[in-house]
Formats: structure tokens, C-alpha cells, sequence
């Protein structure tokens, strides 16, 4: 008797993740850190001088962490309301940072009292930085004015009022000391020289403006605002170069890779996308728990540091080489493919013996039934619920070989209304699939052939039919657009293409008829 052969299942092609040496490069990253702060987290800054500890600013207060500590090594708390935006200065010493209450607080980082406090902003503070020369404070608030602040006598310079909105982001130049600029959420960007009065460029972002990056050269300006970043050249009076609409929520953040490479952008969507500065085409993706409002690089990558709304600072740490060493030679070590092929290749000598084993056939549960004829049963398994919605191609395999043996309609004969309706969900779900439409669009036909008498009987079933309908006329409607789409695109590559003339031989180009020919009309009939 012949041996029972399994249902054959076909196997598709799946799509993987393309591998690239941006994928190797930011995957190569620690398990995350988290830390539960005191309320969302709306800044992050590194420390320009080692041991680069960063200044995380939640809730009322600022915390600065260690390279690699989980706890504190310093916290500010001078603050009566909402503390943002703490930053470094470029000697590590200092650290300014804005407030609900309008002012602005400048800490010495080995001290917890402010050194200074300057007062003029009527509003909530939400931009400070420094100035490269080190003696100068930018800030900007939601009066709608941004002012610069000098340190040592702790006086005001310069106040301008230019924005019509809140202003919420702001950058300074590292290469001059009198340029800065501005982002506010009536859409513009303005760049400022402290030698003027006013301001000596505006561009028009077109969404409220959450955050400000400068490249290292200080030629491109980006910006993000609503769900776009835009990149400007700063160089051809703030011509835009770049619109990148890949987030789904508003963009709050902005970082650039220690080499300048790479461009990260951060947003309420969960999301941290990895752009190539050349091209400026993501090259990796980043899940959060939550929605991101504060994003940081470590010095040469070391660190990726997120402050998301739930009040949790995330801290992925690069992995060392001998540790990505480690879990690489873990992964080649564990499909063990020498002990299962060993003793495959043996070649057998003149003399020897073989002593033969017989192999016991592993069959699947719907293989055994329909070894023993039970269609019904072998149906019912491959409908189960895991079956149909993981491995919708086991249950289409099944189907198949029911058709081919000439059994699937007495397999799907005599059922009640939950199981015929479990049926056509699968069918509303993978009918209209290229890789199932011929095996299932005949057992659609099979089952409306079958429970045709009983339509109108179950509103279960009805609504059910009633959706299969609107899927099919709805895809028939694709096909016939597609074919149109088809039609026109034909017609266009068979206009572009060059027309090529191919003369015959003996024929003149100029009429089509042969040499000697060209003066006679009509063919001349000779009598024999």
C-alpha cells in the first residue's frame, strides 16, 4: 500500500528587513535604561566636556546624571514652577535654564544655589542657550520677545519683539558670537545679528515651530514643526532645500550624529527616525513606549537618551566590541547544523552492510484526518484560530487538496450558521490575496452554490455575503481601473518609443516599389 503523503503547504516569499550598515550601526545598542522622573521631560543636554553628563530637565527641577549612572550625581531644584530647558555651557561649568515662573537661573554645576537671576520676561521662558563667547545668555518666552543677557553684570542687551506667538525654540552660532536664531509658533524662523536692531532673515516654516538645529559648518538651518523637518540654506538667504514629512504626530525634537552623518528627529508619534544627511532618506527607525518630547546623543554615540510625556527618561548604551562580539558568536552557535547533517555524506564501502531504519512519518492533525477520510473534521482544524489568522496559507492548502480529491463540498455541507460565517470572514479576509485568489474564489462559488437556499434565513450569514459582495465588486472596480492605467501607459512607452525604418531590398525608399517599376501604374499583361 502506498504511503499517506502530507498536504503539500506552499511556501511565499517574506519580505525581511534590508540589512545595512546604518541598520548593523544603531541596532548596536544595549537593552534601554529607564528612569521614572517627576513629570514629562522636556529637555536634554550634554555636557560639551567629559565625562559628559547630561542635564535632564522634568517637572521643577533638573537632574544631572553620570555617563553610565542611573541615580542623580546632582539635582537643581531652585525653581518655583516648571523648569525648562536646562543647558550647558561649552566649558561644562555652567547651566542656564528658563521657567514657568519668567525667569531665567544660572547654576554653577559644582554648586545648587543660582548665581544669577535675571528678570524681564512677563511669561513662561522656554528657550535658553549660550553664546560662543560664553559671557552672553539668549533667551526666548512666551511674551513673544526673545533677549539676550550679559552674565557678569547680569543686565539685559538686547530685546526683541519681532514673532507674533510663542517663541519655543532657539539656536545660537558657535562661529559668531552675535548671531542667533529664533523659531516661534506663528511659523517663522529669524535669524539675528546683536548689531542690528531687527532682524536680518525670516523663513516661513509653515506649522509652529518646535525645535531649531544648526549643522557643525552652519550653512543648513533645520527645522521642525507640525509633522514636517525642513532643511534651509542659511548661505542663499534661507532657501529651503528639504521637506521631510515622515512622522505621523508633530515633530518635537531634533539631534545630529557626532560625525554629522546622520539627522534624528523625534515625535509625539513614538517614533525616532534616522536620516542620511546626503540624500536625506530615513535609513532606521526607533519604537518608544510613549510620545517623545526631548531626544540627545552622547558624544561619538555612545548614548541615545529619550524624555518621553509618562515622566520616563530611556538611556541605551552602545555596546562594547568584545560584547557585540559576544552575542554575534551566540548567534553562530546556535543552530547546531553539524549534528543533524553528521553522517550524511558517509559513503558506503564494497563490503559493508546497511542496516535500515525505518522512519516514522510526523503528520499534522489535518494530515491525519484526511488519512482517514474525515473532511469535515480536517477543515474544522485548519479553521481554527490561530491556523486561519497565522497561517492563513495551511488553511488555503487544506481547501485545495479537499477540491482536488472532490470532497470540499460534502466538507462544507451541513453546517450551522457560526461555523459558515467563521468561513466567509476567512474569505473576506484573503479572497481578494493574489497569492489565494485561485483556490479561494472557487470555494466561494462552492459555498453560495451549497447554502443558497438558506440565504435570507441567518442576519448572521446575510451581513457576511452582504461584505463579501462590496469586497468583490470594490476589487472588480481596481482591476478595471488598473487595466485603464494599464491601457495608458502602453500608449505612452509605444509613442516614446523612436519609430525605425527596415527598407527591404530591391525596394526604393521613396515609394515602396521596386527599381524599374516606380514609372508603371498598374502591372503589364503579356500575351504568350
Amino acid at each position: 500500500m502506498a504511503s499517506f503523503k502530507p498536504t503539500k503547504i506552499q511556501v511565499y516569499p517574506k519580505l525581511g528587513e534590508k540589512v545595512t550598515q546604518d541598520t548593523l550601526y544603531w541596532k548596536n545598542y544595549k537593552a534601554p535604561v529607564q528612569i521614572k522622573e517627576f513629570g514629562a521631560i522636556t529637555s536634554i543636554d550634554f555636557s560639551p566636556v567629559a565625562p559628559h553628563n547630561f542635564a535632564v530637565t522634568a517637572f521643577t527641577r533638573i537632574h544631572i546624571y553620570g555617563p553610565f549612572s542611573q541615580e542623580p550625581v546632582k539635582t537643581l531644584t531652585r525653581f518655583k514652577d516648571t523648569a525648562y530647558c536646562g543647558r550647558f555651557r561649552s566649558d561644562g561649568q555652567l547651566l542656564v535654564a528658563g521657567c514657568e515662573d519668567s525667569v531665567v537661573r544660572l547654576f554653577d554645576v559644582s554648586g545648587k544655589a543660582a548665581l544669577r537671576m535675571f528678570r524681564g520676561h512677563t511669561k513662561a521662558v522656554h528657550v535658553t542657550d549660550f553664546t560662543s563667547d560664553r559671557y552672553q545668555i539668549l533667551t526666548g518666552s512666551d511674551d513673544y520677545t526673545c533677549r539676550l543677557w550679559d552674565i557678569p553684570n547680569a543686565t539685559e542687551l538686547n530685546s526683541y519683539r519681532e514673532h507674533t506667538d510663542y517663541v519655543r525654540c532657539g539656536v545660537t552660532s558657535k562661529l559668531n558670537r552675535d548671531l542667533f536664531i529664533t523659531g516661534s509658533y506663528d511659523h517663522t524662523l529669524k535669524l539675528f545679528d546683536a548689531r542690528a536692531d531687527k532682524s536680518v532673515m525670516t523663513m516661513d516654516h509653515g506649522q509652529p515651530v518646535e525645535s531649531l538645529l544648526l549643522y557643525p559648518s552652519e550653512g543648513l538651518l533645520v527645522s521642525a514643526g507640525g509633522r514636517h523637518v525642513k532643511v534651509w540654506d542659511l548661505l542663499k538667504g534661507g532657501q529651503p532645500l528639504v521637506s521631510m514629512k515622515n512622522h505621523h504626530k508633530t515633530v518635537t525634537c531634533l539631534c545630529l550624529s557626532s560625525n554629522g552623518q546622520r539627522l534624528l528627529s523625534a515625535s509625539l508619534d513614538r517614533h525616532v527616525k534616522v536620516y542620511n544627511t546626503t540624500n536625506y532618506k530615513v535609513v532606521h527607525n526607533f519604537d518608544y513606549a510613549a510620545s517623545i518630547l526631548s531626544l540627545a546623543l552622547a558624544p561619538n554615540d555612545e548614548s541615545i537618551v529619550a524624555g518621553m510625556t509618562n515622566s520616563i527618561l530611556s538611556i541605551k548604551h552602545r555596546k562594547s566590541p568584545e560584547e557585540s562580539a559576544e552575542v554575534s558568536g551566540q548567534q553562530r552557535r546556535t543552530p547546531s547544523y553539524r549534528v543533524f547533517v553528521k553522517g550524511k555524506n558517509y559513503a558506503p564501502k564494497q563490503d559493508d552492510y546497511l542496516v535500515s531504519k525505518p522512519v516514522k512519518q510526523h503528520l499534522a492533525k489535518y494530515d491525519k484526518q484526511l488519512r482517514t477520510f474525515n473532511v469535515s473534521n480536517s477543515l474544522d482544524t485548519a479553521l481554527a484560530t490561530w491556523t486561519r489568522l497565522r497561517k492563513p496559507e495551511i488553511t488555503v492548502a487544506v481547501i485545495k487538496e479537499l477540491d482536488r480529491r472532490g470532497t470540499l463540498k460534502n466538507a462544507l455541507a451541513g453546517r450551522d450558521e457560526q461555523w459558515l460565517a467563521r468561513l466567509l470572514n476567512f474569505l473576506i479576509g484573503n479572497l481578494v490575496d493574489p497569492r489565494f485568489a485561485a483556490v479561494l474564489a472557487p470555494a466561494a462559488e462552492m459555498i453560495l452554490d451549497v447554502y443558497r437556499r438558506v440565504v435570507g434565513q441567518s442576519p448572521l450569514v446575510d451581513r457576511q455575503l452582504l461584505r463579501l459582495q462590496e469586497l468583490l465588486e470594490r476589487e472588480i472596480d481596481y482591476q478595471q481601473d488598473l487595466l485603464e492605467v494599464l491601457g495608458m501607459l502602453d500608449t505612452l512607452f509605444a509613442s516614446s518609443l523612436p519609430r525605425l525604418e527596415v527598407p527591404h531590398p530591391g525596394t526604393s525608399r521613396a515609394n515602396g516599389l521596386a527599381q524599374g517599376e516606380a514609372g508603371t501604374s498598374r502591372p503589364q499583361l503579356q500575351a504568350t
